[in-house]
């Protein structure tokens, strides 16, 4: 690990970036969209999540090397950027958004926009989208968000599918291409409630009741799983899963489904100081805290800080509750026998990709021991 971290740090040198950064290993992004292709149903297409690989160079690379032009969206900014940098591509929204947001957009005319599928979770989101398409006089793509047990809202039974379907009737600019499921639950069921297996199955199970409510011509798209279960699903009635924080692995992606996979996005920062860590105060409570263990001997501050990361180098590299987080000089402990000096680098991994990458401003790519190009990240606003 030493050495590939070093091999890091000289490509920052070497491309002169000496502030916090976003670094991505394209070499390991491009063999984890291999192992998707590998692993990947041959009867499942895979649609991108947009909120997690928010920068439009990464999502063109994924893109292309899938064959894959479909989206999921969360954020109307973000979703605008997408769909004027991909004229081809087909946009659902993964969360239902208000209706008031779906107005703010609808009502300038822009007729990219129709390829956005909008997300229903109630009745009552239904009326108001078809109110909405009446009052605007455009048709609009929709998709019933459903319950298959994360229990975070949608319709909670195929019954409750069959009385929307049955109301959908009454707005006649509204067209259902769908449904939406997502079983981020599964990977996070203990043995004694029947474990994960149990639950993927289940989840399937509910899906495939839900898809059986709609139309022939109602199963446009059939979608269920995320990065953590997506590699999970063979023979069922689904045709497409939604991928996208798996593509570079961040922390709290470290399930069985993703087997194989490395992570190829790191926050990169300057160490400012190495220093002998001293609390404010007597001198002797600092030398107590350390003979109890609970206050390092030595320590070092980051450039930077209080990212959604966990420190991974140097090794042995914490963060101290003494002495907290701070985003502008973090502390961190280190081993007695680190050998890490001002003007080293330091490494910390994403617990999450979603708002990370773009916290930076830009990507820095690394490929072939070098930093090879410069990706602008989408905003934040």
């Amino acid at each position: 690990m030493s050495a590939y971290f070093a091999t890091l740090s000289q490509a920052l040198r070497q491309a002169g970036i000496f502030q916090p950064c976003l670094l991505l290993d394209l070499d390991r992004l491009d063999r984890n969209i291999a192992t998707v292709k590998a692993r990947l149903d041959p009867g499942l297409a895979v649609r991108l999540v947009d909120k997690s690989l928010a920068c439009l160079p990464l999502l063109s690379h994924i893109g292309k090397a899938l064959g894959t032009i479909r989206f999921m969206t969360f954020h109307p900014p973000i979703t605008e950027a997408v769909l004027k940098a991909f004229p081809d591509a087909d946009l659902l929204y993964g969360k239902p958004m208000p209706v008031e947001a779906a107005r703010a957009v609808l009502s300038k005319g822009d007729a990219t926009w129709s390829r956005v599928c909008w997300l229903i979770d109630s009745e009552e989101r239904l009326a108001d989208y078809g109110s909405l398409s009446d009052e605007l006089g455009i048709d609009l793509r929709i998709a019933f968000e459903i319950d298959v047990g994360l229990h975070r809202g949608g319709l909670a039974d195929p019954e409750a599918l069959s009385r929307a379907l049955s109301l959908l009737a009454m707005h006649k600019r509204l067209r259902c291409e769908g449904v939406m499921a997502y079983e981020a639950h599964a990977p996070h069921i203990p043995g004694l409630f029947g474990g994960p297996e149990k639950a993927l199955a289940k989840a399937s199970a509910l899906a495939a009741a839900f898809v059986a409510r709609l139309g022939p011509d109602q199963r446009r798209i059939l979608n269920i799983g995320g990065s953590k279960t997506a590699l999970l699903h063979h023979g069922g009635v689904a045709n497409e899963v939604s991928m996208g924080s798996a593509f570079v692995l961040p922390g709290d992606f470290d399930t069985p489904g993703l087997d194989g996979f490395q992570p190829a996005a790191f926050i990169a920062t300057p160490i400012l100081k190495v220093v002998e860590p001293m609390l404010p105060g007597p001198p002797a409570v600092s030398r107590l805290l350390r003979t109890l263990g609970r206050f390092p001997r030595k320590g070092c501050y980051l450039y930077g800080g209080k990212w959604m990361a966990k420190p991974v180098f140097p090794e042995g590299m914490k963060t101290n509750g003494f002495l907290g987080l701070s985003s502008n000089q973090q502390f961190m402990g280190l081993p007695t026998d680190a050998t890490a000096r001002p003007g080293d680098y330091a490494f910390l991994r994403p617990t999450q990709s979603e708002g990370v990458l773009q916290q930076f401003g830009s990507i820095a790519v690394f490929s072939g021991g070098r930093i090879v190009e410069r990706w602008p990240a989408l905003p934040m606003a």
